[in-house]
């Protein structure tokens, strides 16, 4: 274990990465980057982060903002559901925390968009509050160094290692030591580690997808509210799709557009 952490280290104090959210300890920009990174290359998330925080700079701003606006600045990320998810936790944390975040774990999972991964990150980073949680840079690590022959790894068998190793006097630079030391694996190694986790799924190819679609039809309703008889014109002319009420109604459940009349609203 002691040899294990003296690689990591060792990786990190040569090569540890520089980003804005590294360089700051408040718990909301923290929350922005980890649910903006999900699923999302950080060279995209750099300027999306900075273009983010300059429109919603505090909590309050972000939960005080129109789903609209938010999802105005999210486009381009992907995934719009993380941005309606990151919008509802900061009006949660607003009404039921007087806008503090708690710093305990079972408290932060309950709120909207939070999982494991993103509440270990926020006691960690923000509280340097040592607490064990999975990520796919993170399993990356634990798979290549303590799974060398196995598959069909479980995230409970990885856990207890990285509970184990967890450096508990430095917890926010030790996680973010893994992050590096991950993504370092994954761009020198043949295969990617966390293929051999039970839990690996690989990404859907965007172009010409159902994602790319609902994508297609919210960025035309942020520009300007339309009938169905205009999305369904939209949709044949772009994707040859002559009915577009399963997108419609996709979007409609998870609350990311609205209808109002005859006319649909992002938002």
């Amino acid at each position: 274990m002691n040899n294990f952490q003296k690689i990591i280290w060792n990786y990190y104090n040569k090569n540890k990465r520089n980003f804005p959210w590294r360089n700051t300890k408040d718990p909301y920009k923290i929350l922005v980057s980890e649910i903006m990174l999900q699923q999302t290359q950080t060279s995209r998330v750099v300027v999306k982060y900075k273009e983010f925080l300059k429109k919603f700079p505090t909590l309050k701003d972000l939960a005080g903002a129109r789903l609209s606006e938010v999802l105005k600045v999210w486009i381009g990320l992907g995934y719009n559901r993380r941005a309606k998810y990151l919008h509802e936790c900061a009006k949660a944390i607003v009404k039921d925390y007087k806008g503090k975040f708690p710093k305990d774990f079972n408290a932060l999972i309950k709120l909207p968009g939070i999982g494991q991964s993103s509440a270990g990150a926020i006691l960690n980073f923000a509280f340097n509050i040592p607490t064990p949680f999975i990520e796919t840079n993170i399993r990356t690590v634990y798979i290549h160094h303590f799974f060398k022959d196995k598959t069909n790894i479980l995230d409970k068998e990885i856990f207890k290692i990285i509970s184990k190793t967890l450096d508990t006097k430095n917890s926010r630079e030790w996680f973010y030591a893994l992050y590096d030391h991950g993504s370092y694996l994954k761009s020198t190694l043949t295969t990617n580690p966390s293929r051999r986790s039970s839990h690996y799924k690989k990404q859907s190819v965007f172009k010409g997808s159902f994602r790319e679609k609902r994508a297609f039809v919210l960025k035309s309703l942020l520009e300007k509210p339309l009938t169905n008889i205009q999305l369904t014109s939209l949709l044949k002319k772009h994707f040859n799709i002559s009915d577009p009420d399963q997108i419609i109604n996709s979007l409609l459940t998870d609350r990311l557009i609205s209808k109002k009349g005859k006319l649909y609203f992002a938002g």
